[in-house]
């Protein structure tokens, strides 16, 4: 299997660290595709119109997208595991991955505001993207110990990188601040296996400009 891959995707770490936890990492050759929203990248969009990373394609040429389609395949492929089979457990689960990517999506709006030029740059949308963040926050602070009692599958793996993700890229928000239940799970969380190795990182010396970012 080919997966496009970027360092500093969140979407790509959270498929990165599922593969690690169902043991399929060593199946998956991961292609560096960069790509933004106005950077094109004429091969990925063979694999995916959206222009989008993660892409998974298949030994037949099947292209499988986003993380959630591609997390949800990783585990079929594996016999499950991640994804739990009894109702209540599997709505709760996919309902916290749910939340952490929307918390993710919301994220990246936030960057590709504050990289907008002077003049074209909205306190409004600022604020908003970050009201909206820190409502996810409390939201997982209430259902931290729960995260902490239902072990490693989908809805922790999308919370963990979500919240590394802030750290990554957001640390100005300070997200531990008044959560502490949170900021404990994720802690050790972040020494999962799988967690440890599928880390964030960036290339030395790159810098992208307003919307050539990764």
């Amino acid at each position: 299997m080919k997966l496009h891959w970027s360092p500093s995707a969140p979407f790509v770490r959270k498929v990165m660290v599922a593969a690690h936890a169902l043991g399929l990492a060593d199946r998956i050759e991961c292609v560096r595709s960069r790509v933004g929203p106005t950077r094109l990248n004429a091969e990925l969009m063979v694999d995916n119109p959206l222009n989008k990373v993660p892409t998974l394609v298949l030994p037949d040429g099947t292209s499988l997208y986003d993380s959630r389609v591609i997390c949800d395949y990783l585990d079929a492929l594996a016999g499950g595991g991640l994804v739990p089979v009894e109702p209540v457990a599997r709505w709760r689960v996919l309902r916290w991955q749910c939340l952490a990517d929307g918390m993710l999506d919301v994220t990246i709006l936030l960057r590709d505001e504050h990289f907008r030029g002077d003049g074209h740059r909205s306190t409004a949308h600022l604020a908003a993207y970050a009201a909206k963040i820190r409502a996810c926050l409390d939201a997982m602070e209430k259902e931290a110990d729960a995260l902490a009692t239902a072990g490693l599958d989908i809805g922790s793996i999308a919370t963990g990188v979500a919240l590394a993700y802030l750290d990554f890229r957001a640390p100005a928000l300070e997200w531990r601040q008044g959560r502490p239940r949170l900021a404990a799970w994720e802690s050790a969380f972040a020494e999962q296996p799988a967690m440890v190795a599928a880390p964030f990182g960036d290339e030395v010396g790159t810098k992208f400009a307003f919307y050539a970012m990764e």
